[in-house]
């Protein structure tokens, strides 16, 4: 087939030698041909046939982000040496783009200036343009995201920074609009041509101050209970005492700062701590962040009311969220927080699994419109006619429950919140002829982090309300993912993260092939990314191409690797018995006590130290494998302990040493740094002896 091309690798070249080789021409031409009828374009510039006018270097690439930006007509690189030499060979600086394939303020600047021929020009004659998927290179994302931040005091996406070629930030930023996105190009290009001398020296104490901060300086002593308490009254003053949550608009869902006021709460029985946690979920739940129809958490709210958000839905925060409500639930005892536990793991199972059982990455904050349009929001939000069209004379009820007015939020439609409940019948109703809207994009990498985090809240949640179609899930997840490792460069945080749910899914399903894995991605860890001063790297000793190894020290989107690693230790020190990876816990702890304001989740670990983790153990005899002892366990909030259940015989490891069922009845033993309560066969007793706290 004929393509009418027009390679955007060098779009007005100011030389003949910068032509595009024919060889590169075909190379990106086959690939191109190769995506098949199904692919589409993300362009406008395309010919009466639909065929893309450009194609660039990143159609070579499997990124969904980088593939958006394919037929750009902009000369994009993805990252690597070649893209660093040619812009040394002919001294011109490096525009860094750095975003991911559901961000609504990425798709913005690609349509206003990536997309915009005087843009690409100016790109393409000034600079070597270089395209990166932050989910698929965090490392990079993590440097260059300290480097925006030191240099504007915020960050975000779409990331923008300028780079001399040997890598090093000298300027950075975030969304730029089409017209100041050109000024600021030309003043970068002015300053790196006639000024090399300053921005060399501006960008080599950039680099500096970046990696101060992303490898923190080792702290000899652990913090004591001072540490949480601290970061427990730094909450209580940014709390939003009216619509719940921190700070002001715009407001992100922070499950790592929920669950640590849920320990404080059990170990100090703090109250305010508890109702700061229940009263920013309810208003999440009842919120627009919240989908009222399909389940799961939008990424973030533009208000401070949780109504307005940004449509695209990440795994990483489904999965976080599905956990932290499910513990408020055994906290609390509230069927609400169950129910929004459920909606959302349902969500993910029908909606974001892969054939294979793995878990797909994200949804996107677009959807098409009638006529073709990308629109924010448009499949998840309503008007009255919609709603009179499938519910009839039922429809003003709903729209009431919904709030759903004529004027709306978005254009004259309405974001759905939860005004009063709405009869499952309708909802079930809405839900179905909104399935027959054409859907949001969905980006279908199956990153390990992120998967792991869902593999935790599935097996967490199997356990919990004993639902074993969640556990299996959980199962075949990690029998999807595991395999995955070898095949691309993994990060700290995939490693911890898969770690945590391989751990969560031993607890769950008595199966000590997780328990084996999980000690296999230890093994990992401590032979690639540990740092003898203590702590962990983010990538691997093996890594190439970055200006340092960074030491993750801060709790973001998801836990800090770190954090997660932490008590990963701390876990399998308990399961173990192996009193070594405590105090390589220990190491960890202390080689971040610096940073714990902004580790949130590390100081979860603290807690967990502090505390004399309890040992569960449950043994039932065979053929029993529930019981009312196994209910209160099931329901109980226990935040540093870990459970171990088997039938009599059967269990394995120094948890079962000794321990034995009574006939007929199973037998749960509790135990505190080898201090163990009576064992018991009475659910009452077992309850008190779960519900006692260590106070601080």
């Amino acid at each position: 087939m004929l393509l009418a091309l027009l390679f955007a690798l060098e779009l007005n070249p100011i030389a003949p030698g910068l032509a595009p080789s024919d060889a590169l021409v075909e190379k990106l031409g086959a690939a191109l041909a190769a995506k098949g009828p199904g692919f589409h374009p993300h362009s406008k510039h395309l010919d009466k046939y639909g065929h893309p006018l450009f194609t660039n270097r990143l159609i070579l690439e499997s990124s969904p982000y980088l593939l958006q930006h394919a037929n750009n007509p902009v000369s994009w690189y993805s990252w690597g040496d070649e893209a660093f030499a040619r812009a040394a060979r002919e001294h011109k600086p490096v525009l860094l783009s750095i975003g991911y394939s559901t961000c609504h303020w990425c798709h913005v600047m690609e349509r206003e200036s990536f997309e915009d021929p005087e843009v690409a020009r100016v790109l393409n004659q000034q600079f070597i343009s270089i395209k990166v998927d932050r989910e698929e290179r965090p490392d990079l994302d993590a440097i260059y995201l300290a480097a925006v931040e030191a240099l504007t005091g915020d960050g975000g996406w779409p990331m923008t920074v300028a780079l001399t070629p040997d890598r090093k930030p000298f300027f950075g930023g975030t969304y730029f609009p089409r017209e100041p996105f050109l000024k600021m190009l030309a003043a970068v290009k002015s300053a790196y041509t006639e000024r090399p001398e300053q921005v060399a020296a501006a960008a080599k104490q950039l680099t500096e101050a970046v990696r101060k901060v992303a490898r923190p300086e080792q702290p000899k002593t652990l913090p004591g209970a001072m540490a949480i308490r601290w970061q427990v009254e730094q909450l209580a003053r940014d709390y939003d005492a009216v619509h719940g949550g921190f700070g002001k608009a715009p407001k992100f869902p922070k499950p790592v700062e929920l669950e640590l006021l849920l320990r404080y709460h059990r170990r100090t029985g703090d109250p305010q701590a508890l109702q700061m946690v229940v009263h920013t979920l309810e208003s999440m739940a009842a919120g627009g962040i919240h989908d009222q129809l399909g389940g799961g958490f939008h990424r973030y709210s533009t208000d401070g009311q949780w109504l307005k958000p940004h449509f695209e839905k990440m795994l990483y925060d489904n999965a976080q969220l599905a956990s932290l409500y499910l513990e408020a639930w055994q906290v609390t005892g509230r069927a609400d927080f169950a129910g929004v536990t459920r909606e959302t793991l349902e969500y993910v199972l029908r909606e974001m699994t892969d054939a294979t059982g793995g878990f797909w990455s994200a949804s996107d904050a677009d959807s098409p419109a009638p006529g073709g349009s990308e629109v924010e929001g448009y499949f998840f939000t309503w008007t009255l006619p919609e709603l009179q069209a499938v519910l009839g004379e039922r429809a003003p009820a709903a729209a009431a429950a919904l709030g759903v007015s004529s004027s709306g939020e978005l254009d004259g439609r309405s974001i759905l919140r939860r005004v009063s409940e709405l009869p499952g019948e309708d909802r079930q109703k809405l839900l179905e002829a909104r399935s027959r809207r054409e859907q949001p994009a969905i980006d279908h990498k199956l990153l390990p982090s992120s998967n792991g985090l869902m593999i935790s809240a599935l097996a967490r949640a199997g356990f919990a309300f004993g639902e074993p179609r969640y556990t299996a899930a959980a199962a075949r997840a990690a029998d999807a993912v595991l395999p995955r490792l070898n095949e691309k460069e993994r990060f700290l945080d995939d490693l911890a993260a898969l770690e945590q749910g391989l751990l969560d899914l031993h607890e769950a399903t008595r199966d000590q092939r997780w328990l084996s894995k999980a000690l296999e991605l230890q093994k990992t860890l401590d032979g690639h990314f540990r740092d003898s001063k203590g702590g962990y790297f983010l990538t691997s000793n093996g890594s190439k191409g970055l200006l340092f190894r960074e030491k993750p020290a801060h709790d973001g989107v998801i836990p800090a690797g770190n954090s997660m690693a932490a008590l990963n230790l701390l876990r399998l020190s308990e399961l173990t018995g192996n009193l070594g990876w405590r105090k390589q816990a220990v190491r960890t702890m202390e080689a971040f006590a610096g940073a714990s304001p902004s580790m949130p989740a590390m100081l979860g670990a603290l807690d967990w130290t502090l505390d004399r983790a309890l040992e569960v153990v449950l043994v039932v005899p065979p053929g029993q494998p529930e019981n009312e002892l196994m209910q209160v366990l099931r329901r109980a909030y226990l935040p540093n302990a870990v459970r171990a259940v088997a039938e009599d015989g059967k269990g394995r490891g120094p948890l079962f040493e000794g321990r034995h069922a009574r006939p007929g009845k199973a037998v749960a033993y509790v135990c505190r740094s080898n201090v163990c309560g009576l064992p018991t066969s009475e659910a009452a007793a077992l309850a008190d002896q779960l519900a006692k706290a260590d106070p601080f």
